[in-house]
């Protein structure tokens, strides 16, 4: 990601203990997008308030970075202070470790509208799987915030600037939703690059439990950290609860279409290496086809081409997985069912994309192919469970993904 305004880097302090590394023994390694949620327009107004975010880290690594985003906001963002720490448990930070995130040196840094920063290296040691707590605070009134709605995680705010409390006791409210917080980068010594999972709520994370990190890429996440040897590659998750790939949605928390966002979103990342493209449900749930008119699977597919092709000129592998089945959800009628079989066709067969993960083979009902397994299915038959997240990431090859 590219910070328009400033483009620095962040350094933080360790989560298990603090860091005493300096910066010079922090540049080696490779560059990776450790953590980035997709944001878009829609966030509520901040106004002398620290909003404190949890950071749950895929890989390991040092010398973090940060980015702010005020890239869907219509004015500038004033940030008066932003610290790093340990999160000991829910909002409190482990002792020792708050460290003070600064951008080109200041610990003030205005961001414009559209833009967004990227904060200095923090000396800080990141494990996988480890949460970090970001404090951010607010002087003035912030207006219509840049954000990701559906967090499926804990987000707590205070009145005042309490950046630098360990304690939680300040923080009255909480949320789930992160504001203005798009990512967080590390220099790792073992990661070659980052997987960037793509998609809508499935992805997302719906209806999977709030903070147990149990969206199918966090399971995707724990298996390339289990696997012998070093982690080679980080997992973000950039997947926007509503998102089609052809139109942008109604709503405006569900985001700018796949086409528009997929260049920063996805090939933005820091070290990116593939991208899982699983979206388009809603496309065909909405029958919402280009310029207003019905969708057709040739829609689809045309979008689908266009963004392998962005990123086949980025020199970024694409792995297509197929539409999940969602008989008995709302979405369901049989010419949408046409078209969902139509596409899953062509995902299988085209050969047009680096690999495929066929999501519909694993996660069908035996008994029913046009519906979720009942076993997997979270309820309202689209979205599935925790169990069913799990196996989404069990029906990966991670042969598939770049070594």
């Amino acid at each position: 990601m590219v910070g328009a305004l400033i483009v620095l880097g962040l350094a933080v302090a360790p989560p298990g203990t603090a860091s005493t590394a300096t910066p010079s023994s922090q540049d080696k390694g490779t560059r990776v997008s450790a953590w980035s949620p997709s944001m878009t327009t829609g966030g509520p107004s901040f106004e002398n308030q620290t909003i404190r975010m949890v950071v749950h880290s895929s890989v390991a690594g040092s010398g973090a970075r940060i980015t702010l985003s005020n890239r869907y906001s219509p004015e500038p963002l004033d940030v008066g202070a932003v610290d790093v720490a340990v999160q000991a448990s829910g909002g409190a930070a482990k002792p020792g470790t708050s460290r003070r995130i600064t951008f080109g040196g200041a610990r003030q840094v205005v961001i414009t509208a559209g833009d967004e920063a990227v904060s200095d290296a923090v000396p800080i040691s990141v494990e996988a799987g480890q949460n970090l707590l970001i404090s951010l605070y607010v002087p003035g009134t912030t207006g219509m915030s840049t954000w990701h709605s559906d967090a499926f995680d804990t987000t707590s705010i205070a009145s005042g600037d309490h950046t630098g409390d360990e304690s939680s006791a300040a923080f009255a409210t909480t949320t789930t939703s992160w504001y203005y917080l798009a990512g967080l980068d590390v220099l790792s010594s073992t990661a070659k690059g980052a997987v960037v999972a793509f998609g809508d709520s499935i992805t997302d994370g719906y209806h999977s439990s709030t903070g147990t990190y149990t969206r199918w890429p966090d399971f995707l996440g724990r298996r390339l950290a289990a696997e012998p040897g070093p982690q080679k590659l980080s997992v973000v998750d950039a997947g926007i609860g509503g998102n089609r790939v052809l139109t942008d949605a109604p709503n405006l928390w569900q985001g700018i279409s796949a086409l528009k966002r997929f260049r920063h979103d996805a090939l933005g990342q820091p070290g990116v290496k593939d991208v899982i493209l699983f979206e388009g449900i809603n496309d065909i749930g909405n029958n919402a086809g280009p310029d207003g008119g019905p969708l057709t699977a040739q829609d689809l597919i045309n979008g689908y081409r266009t963004l392998i092709d962005e990123a086949h000129a980025a020199r970024v592998r694409v792995v297509g997985a197929t539409l999940m089945p969602d008989k008995g959800n709302g979405y369901y009628t049989p010419a949408a069912e046409a078209i969902r079989q139509n596409v899953n066709d062509w995902i299988r067969t085209s050969d047009a994309f680096d690999g495929v993960i066929d999501f519909d083979q694993a996660m069908r009902d035996p008994a029913d192919p046009s519906a979720l397994n009942p076993a997997y299915d979270s309820g309202d038959h689209i979205h599935p469970n925790d169990a069913g997240m799990e196996a989404m990431s069990e029906a990966i090859d991670l042969r598939l993904l770049h070594h």
